[in-house]
């Protein structure tokens, strides 16, 4: 089976963080290996699933055990509270589903609600940074602990204020809400920078959760999904500018563009000097990432000189080669990271052996 060593997966992240990727392009092939998985006894309430160190722990053991991780793929364990934690460091509760964990809205006046400030004593603040840092050391070498999905800007105040609130407050009391995104973006890097030095591998290597990123330093993932529901002037005025701050600090950074209500504020995001790369969702229902139909994004995205992270996943096997090569035709081998959906270990000989023969570069 084809597999980088560890240190040779970070050098190509790094390749692929400068645009210049050499050889394969970057490929994440997750394999299901035909052996008994260990048992997991289920989480006794849905908190659990999220919070209790021994599930988590086993889980991710027994996921190991019974995949083969191939190409520049990595085995880690993003132990979120959600996507969108800062919301509720800064005081918003949470309610967990077997799903997910949504967010109760908890500002119901901006004009009165006191400042929103890093708060040491915030009850899941402490769980949360309390839990990554034992995972970290339970994991040793065996796999990695990703950075949480804190989220940022006006998804963090939607979330908090309610987003049909969040859009009126955007109307009727904007000055409010740019104070808000002042004020998120004021205490983002404080928990981001805990959660980094509790992640964070002996070579100071981090990964980010759900997207499947690594590198050097400080790596993460960025975005505004409320965006689908904001015209491009005020995802200029209200979002723009918190991304280009973010891009600033952060040594690489991945921005999630989700679902076509998105496409946008392509221009504008490729207007982040910073920004290293762009991750493309397509969205319930639509065609995957090798579909024509994105090339508009992928035009923009090239011109701008940024690396692309896109899923493949209509089909089989075959299908995915077909739409990778179609899209390396286009745009070059260098920028890419292509997604594949977790396949059987036969598929996923075929797709490397393909790939070592045919898409090899100097």
């Amino acid at each position: 089976m084809f597999r980088y060593a560890n240190e040779r997966i970070v050098e190509r992240f790094e390749d692929w963080w400068r645009r210049d990727n050499r050889g394969l392009p970057l490929m994440r092939v997750v394999a299901r290996r035909d052996v008994p998985a260990r048992p997991v006894s289920p989480s006794a309430d849905a908190a659990a699933k999220y919070t209790d160190f021994d599930t988590l722990l086993a889980r991710q053991r027994t996921y190991n055990e019974t995949h083969e991780f191939l190409g520049d793929s990595f085995s880690s364990l993003g132990a979120n509270l959600g996507p969108g934690s800062l919301a509720l460091y800064l005081g918003a509760e949470p309610r967990f589903t077997p799903e997910t964990v949504w967010y109760e809205p908890c500002i119901d006046d901006p004009e009165t609600w006191p400042p929103l400030h890093f708060d040491p004593d915030n009850r899941w603040w402490r769980l949360h940074i309390g839990l990554v840092r034992r995972l970290r050391e339970a994991a040793g070498t065996e796999f990695r602990i990703d950075i949480p999905d804190l989220i940022e800007n006006l998804d963090i105040y939607a979330a908090m204020r309610g987003p049909q609130e969040a859009l009126f407050d955007i109307m009727d009391c904007p000055d409010c809400v740019h104070e808000f995104v002042r004020q998120i973006d004021g205490t983002y890097f404080t928990y981001y920078d805990a959660f980094a030095e509790a992640a964070r591998d002996g070579e100071g290597v981090t990964s980010y959760t759900a997207f499947a990123i690594l590198g050097r330093g400080r790596v993460a993932k960025i975005q505004c999904d409320f965006s689908a529901m904001l015209s491009p002037a005020h995802f200029r005025e209200f979002v723009l500018p918190s991304l280009r701050a973010q891009t600033e600090r952060l040594d690489h950074t991945l921005y999630h563009l989700d679902g076509p209500d998105a496409i946008r504020h392509v221009p504008a995001i490729m207007e982040l000097e910073r920004l290293d790369a762009l991750q493309w969702t397509c969205g319930a229902g639509q065609p995957d990432g090798a579909c024509p139909r994105w090339y508009g994004i992928y035009d923009q995205v090239a011109a701008a000189g940024k690396s692309l992270w896109i899923q493949l996943y209509d089909g089989g096997v075959d299908d995915w080669i077909r739409g990778a090569e179609t899209l390396m035709e286009r745009y070059g081998k260098r920028r890419f990271y292509f997604i594949f959906p977790e396949m059987s270990l036969p598929d996923a000989d075929r797709l490397m052996n393909h790939a070592c023969r045919h898409w090899e570069s100097d």
